[in-house]
């Protein structure tokens, strides 16, 4: 089994694209989702934000106020590092075990949805193949003026927060182009499936692991013999 990293830029359709990866039977571990169970009340995530933040951005549940933590982290760059260091160890935890649960299943590849997985992300040593969804800038602002309801100053803050989709495409390995309608967009995921399942890369690892099995296995056949032999 191999790792693919799916990554693109706020608004970009990576949402979409993940979506469509999953109705193709594909296993897609979201870091966004993960994010926010590590960052339930009471887990250790939550009392480093809490900590660091202050419990002015909790609700009266005592959830984190994502709009309010997001508006202060977004402004500023150190804040945010900060809170991406509360909760990017927890995040990478539980996407390994996941990984490998995906593994013992037989999955030929499994697809790491990660915002920042070329931001610095711990996880990027072990991917195979960067699949970068990308799109316009103008077409990036409009969506997410229109998704967030947001204002174009505000919609161009949080982009620009984050490294531009044209540095993030020339670094991938994939590229899906998100510029069309949904039937091209699944269109291209699809080219890329098939891509990715003809690739021979997740027989390496088994392999591996085959050939440590056997080497273990004939080791404890042996000294067992030793044993009952005596």
């Amino acid at each position: 089994m191999f790792l693919v990293g799916l990554t693109g830029g706020i608004a970009s359709g990576k949402s979409t694209v993940s979506s469509i990866f999953r109705e193709l039977g594909c296993v897609v571990l979201d870091a966004d989702k993960i994010a926010r169970e590590v960052v339930e009340p009471g887990k250790p995530a939550w009392k480093k934000i809490v900590n660091h933040f202050g419990e002015s951005i909790l609700l009266e549940d005592g959830t984190i106020d994502r709009p309010k933590l997001g508006a202060i982290i977004f402004a500023d760059a150190d804040k945010r590092r900060l809170l991406n260091r509360c909760t990017h160890p927890y995040i990478q935890r539980s996407m390994l075990w996941q990984i490998l649960q995906s593994f013992c299943k037989g999955y030929s590849y499994v697809i790491l949805d990660i915002p920042l997985l070329l931001e610095g992300s711990a996880l990027k040593k072990y991917i195979k193949y960067v699949l970068v969804v990308f799109c316009d800038k103008d077409v990036q602002l409009q969506r997410l003026m229109k998704r967030n309801d947001l204002t174009r100053e505000d919609a161009l803050q949080r982009i620009h927060s984050q490294m531009p989709l044209e540095a993030k495409r020339d670094l991938a390995d994939l590229v899906i182009d998100n510029n069309g309608s949904l039937a091209d967009t699944r269109q291209a995921v699809l080219r890329v499936h098939q891509q990715l399942q003809s690739s021979y890369a997740h027989w390496l690892p088994r392999l591996a692991l085959g050939g440590f099995l056997l080497v273990a296995g004939t080791a404890l056949y042996s000294i067992y013999a030793l044993y009952t032999n005596t």
